[in-house]
């Protein structure tokens, strides 16, 4: 029915995997602004029309697999082989991703596109790099990099090794920017700049219902005497997880400049690590990245710019948010960013309490 095929391409230019609740506003609009089209007997008036956008959507997304279409394409089951016996997982956008897996660019294919990043490779050998060509080629790369990332599931070693380009802060926050639209640091730091006075009132209000680790984040903050709002918003982010009641013992890291890297980042698999002089436990002289195990970027200001950058990189490296910290992470996702349709029940209680 050409109704049906012309809904499931709007749909699918908009979310190729949306969710059952988004379906069910279609069809809902679809019979609200079309009368004649509600099913008579329905209790609803849609169900039927419902469910047949449901397997048109499905039929839609299996003739541009067969055409190639990447995006449906890392969805293929018969891509996990006979053998393996894994549950097969949907790779579809689960974070308010608008390009998740791209198409390749016009009269491109995976040879000259691998062509591309070995080009790129010998650029980041030399010690004048022509960043003009660097940027050009990481965005025209960006599509076989998600299918690989998204696809392959590699280790954060494996992308560095092939894509070396991508782990500086200024292709974090331009690979990110591809991913979401979403400008990194001036979205973080805005949304910073609005929620860092409602976050501070609502842990000095309920500090008695989160114990001595409020306490002590608020008690630090209270003897800064200087640079003020750094350190204001360094403390709404070391209380956030503590007021969604994730567990930090293990993402924020801190260790002596005397230490070693391998004491520091011992199991650490996503962590912020802070490296303090021996005789000046409070002000930090490096702020790490940590993923799987080894620190990927350091040397960065503050706290705060850690965590954006940090944040990159999970949607970069295509990476599920940390169990302990997940909340913290959502709420980082859903508030501070924007980005995606749905949040847990706890996240949208504290959007609700920062709204008022």
């Amino acid at each position: 029915m050409e109704i049906l095929d012309k809904i499931a391409q709007a749909i699918f230019e908009i979310k190729s995997y949306p969710e059952k609740d988004e379906l069910e506003s279609v069809a809902s609009s679809l019979v609200l602004k079309y009368p004649c089209l509600k099913e008579p007997g329905s209790i609803t008036g849609y169900e039927g029309w419902k469910t047949s956008i449901k397997y048109k959507l499905g039929n839609f997304r299996s003739k541009l697999c067969h055409a190639g279409c990447n995006e449906v394409d890392v969805n293929s089951k018969r891509k996990g082989g006979t053998e393996d016996n894994s549950p097969f997982t949907l790779k579809r956008p689960r974070r308010g991703e608008v390009n998740h897996v791209p198409d390749y660019p016009q009269h491109h294919s995976d040879f000259t596109l691998e062509e591309e990043r070995l080009h790129l490779v010998e650029e980041m050998k030399k010690k004048k790099r022509d960043q003009t060509l660097i940027q050009q080629k990481m965005e025209l790369t960006f599509s076989l990099r998600r299918k690989e990332i998204v696809e392959g599931q590699p280790m954060v070693s494996e992308v560095q090794e092939r894509w070396p380009a991508l782990f500086s802060c200024e292709q974090i926050s331009q690979e990110f920017c591809r991913i979401t639209s979403k400008d990194l640091l001036e979205s973080f730091r805005g949304s910073l700049d609005i929620y860092v006075p409602r976050l501070l009132r609502l842990y000095r209000a309920r500090k008695g219902a989160f114990g001595q680790k409020m306490e002590d984040v608020l008690d630090a903050l209270d003897e800064k005497t200087s640079d003020i709002l750094t350190h204001r918003k360094t403390a709404a982010l070391r209380g956030l997880p503590i007021f969604v009641r994730d567990d930090t013992s293990k993402f924020f890291l801190q260790c002596s400049a005397s230490d070693t890297e391998e004491q520091a980042i011992r199991d650490a698999t996503v962590a912020i690590l802070s490296v303090h002089e021996d005789d000046d436990a409070l002000n930090a002289v490096n702020v790490a990245v940590v993923l799987e195990g080894a620190i990927i970027l350091q040397d960065l200001p503050d706290l705060c710019t850690a965590f954006a950058y940090l944040f990159g990189l999970l949607y970069t490296m295509n990476i599920d948010y940390p169990k302990e910290m997940f909340y913290t992470f959502e709420a980082v996702q859903c508030i501070f960013f924007d980005l995606g349709s749905r949040c847990s029940q706890r996240i949208r209680s504290l959007r609700t309490k920062l709204q008022l």
